[in-house]
Formats: C-alpha cells, structure tokens, sequence
C-alpha cells in the first residue's frame, strides 16, 4: 500500500511537472510560486549576500521585480549562486528560470549557447585594475606584466584579442573564480587584474588598502550586460523583457515606488495609464495581470531607483550613470513603449 501511495504520488507531481512545462515557464513559475533566479554572490553592488543572509543587489532588485509582476511578491524568489562556468547550464537545464548575472550579450551566447537576451540593464565595458606606484599608465606599460583574468569569460577573451592587436607581450594568469582573482592581485601575485570596469569598481573596496590602486582609462571592450532564458517559449521571454522595459518607461515617466499607486489612480497621462494598467490590455497581453508592472514598481522602484539604491552616489561604489542614463539624458536606457 506504501509503495503504491509513494508511486501514484510520484506520477503526480511528474504529471503536474510535464504539464507546467507544456504550459511554458510562465505557468511553471506560478505553478511552483516562486522564481528560480540565477545571480552572483560575490559581487557587491550587483549580487551579494548581507550580514542577515539576504541576497541583494542590482540585479538581485531585477529578479525581486519580476517575481513581483508574475507572483505578486518580490520575496518570492529562490536566488542560485552561480559561476561564470555554471551559469548558461542553468539556464539550459532548466535550473533556473532566468539568469541576472551580469552577463555580456553577444552572439555565441545568443545563438550557439541558446539564450534570449532581454534588455540591457546595464552598459560596461573591460578594464584594469593597477596598484597606484606599480608605473602602469597605459595598455602599454602592461608589457611582459602579469595580468590575471577570469575563464570561461568575455574579459578572457578581449584581453587575447586587444593584446594581440597591439603586440603587447603579456603573461595570462588564470583564475576560475573571481574571489581567487582578486585575493590573488591583492596579494602581488599578479601585477594586474581584469575584468568589466563596473566588477572593477564593486571589488576595489574589498582590497587591504583601496587607496593604493586604481582603475585605468582605457576601457578596451564593450559589455552589454542583459538578463537571459532560455530559446523557445516567447512567452516567458516576453514577460522578462517587458517587466524590465516597465521600470525603464517609470523612470522615464516620474513614476516612483512612492507615488505608483496614487499615479494609477488620479493620473491622466495615456502612457502613465498603460503601463500601470488603467488600460488593461497593454499589460495583459504579455500574460501578466493588468497591475504587474504597478506591483513591480512598488516592490523596487523604476530603472533609476534601482540604479541609485545599488550604484549610486550614496553606495561605497558611486558609479557615474554614464552610458546608463536614460536616452533623453545622454544615456542608452530607452523602454519600449506599452501600446
């Protein structure tokens, strides 16, 4: 009788699993009730863990919204640590639902490793991160120096090809982790450490002494950094990408995590109304109910207030907005429109 009760049990939930996964990720994810994100740990600023256990972070607050869209709740997330190696298995496995681990968007991964890519939620591009007295002012100076770099990453691979391209002998040292990289350069074995200048600037408060290193100008890459799932269900594609482009559109909008509520109750501005759901249809035909992206907005605030909470001028990084600024600004953050 056990066994026949633990086996009819077991074909349910295997029945319930095939069935989410033929209604797609969407249903999967409200089946489940939680989202599976895949993120960084060890990147403050971007994906970390705080002192009472809780990730947080610029892309963490992403993975919060769109929980909060699809579930109506930002907590409801299971957050994956993952590598640089790890990380695109997960999503082609199904481990996680969507990866926010500031990953580069280019083609291989986009075509041979099978990802979508969403938005870009934030423009970088590769650096170095040098000691002050160590004579190096220039990709030049970096010649016969020992430079350390991530694997499995784009920043491996620029550097290669950068190098090359101005005949700089160098020496590549390997790293499978970052938290390897940077305990190694902080403690000389490496006279110079790569890696996306955002990286650069989260990390360099957890040297011994900050002050006695520095970041070069030259940035020699471009690193769009977007969210990523997995090729073939448009549907959860579209969710991803619109919850993101919504916290865009707020920004762009004046729409806060303080004021969304009384804004989609009073105000009468036709783009206010559909992304907050006044007009129904602009929010549901992405699948989600007519408020999702007023509940998003409320759990974490639009594009900006991400940006300062995490990055900005009151956190121990104080990244300029730069390239992510908004378009009428000067920037590239632009969100689609909801019609």
């Amino acid at each position: 009788m056990r066994k026949w009760f633990v086996g009819s049990a077991l074909c349910v939930l295997i029945a319930s699993f095939t069935v989410a996964q033929a209604q797609g990720k969407l249903a999967e994810v409200r089946n489940r009730g939680s989202l599976v994100c895949g993120v960084n740990d060890v990147l403050p600023g971007f994906g970390t863990v705080n002192e009472e256990g809780e990730h947080e972070g610029f892309d963490v607050d992403f993975c919060k919204a769109i929980a909060a869209a699809v579930l109506g709740d930002a907590d409801a997330v299971t957050y994956r640590p993952l590598s640089a190696q790890e990380r695109f298995t997960a999503v082609q496995t199904g481990e996680v639902d969507v990866l926010i681990r500031n990953t580069t968007w280019t083609s291989s991964r986009d075509t041979e490793v099978g990802l979508n890519f969403g938005p870009v939620i934030f423009y970088d591009g590769q650096g170095f991160m040098v000691r002050r007295d160590s004579g190096i002012e220039s990709l030049e100076d970096l010649e016969g120096r020992r430079i350390g770099v991530q694997s499995g990453t784009t920043t491996e691979l620029n550097l290669a090809d950068v190098m090359s391209a101005l005949d700089i002998q160098y020496e590549p040292v390997i790293f499978e982790t970052s938290d390897q990289l940077v305990a190694a350069y902080d403690d000389g074995a490496v006279d110079a450490w790569t890696t996306d200048k955002s990286g650069l600037a989260s990390l360099l408060i957890s040297l011994s002494d900050p002050e006695e290193h520095r970041i070069l100008d030259a940035t020699i890459s471009k690193e769009p950094l977007a969210p990523a799932v997995l090729h073939g269900d448009d549907e959860w594609y579209d969710v991803v990408k619109w919850v993101i482009f919504g916290l865009m559109e707020a920004e762009e909008y004046g729409i806060t995590s303080e004021n969304v509520r009384e804004l989609a109750e009073t105000s009468t501005n036709p783009n206010i109304q559909r992304i907050l759901g006044a007009e129904p249809s602009a929010v549901e035909q992405i699948g989600l109910e007519a408020d999702a992206i007023a509940t998003a907005i409320e759990a974490v605030g639009n594009y900006g207030e991400i940006y300062e909470r995490n990055l900005g001028e009151g956190t121990p990084f104080n990244i300029p907005r730069g390239l992510n600024a908004q378009y009428y600004e000067g920037g590239l953050i632009y969100g689609m429109p909801f019609r």
